[in-house]
């Protein structure tokens, strides 16, 4: 499960970047960049946690 919330994250990072650089999709694609941070953070926390 963890890697898979990680896996989440990378690809929630890659499609901000690409919709910044790439599209100007609004909004979403910033909501994506937060929801992907907190799944990072939560990442590390759990690690951190073990």
């Amino acid at each position: 499960m963890g890697n898979l919330l990680y896996l989440v994250a990378v690809v929630l990072i890659i499609a901000w970047a690409i919709g910044y650089f790439g599209y100007q999709a609004g909004g979403l694609i910033h909501i994506l960049l937060v929801i992907a941070v907190i799944a990072i953070i939560l990442k590390v926390i759990r690690r951190a946690a073990d």
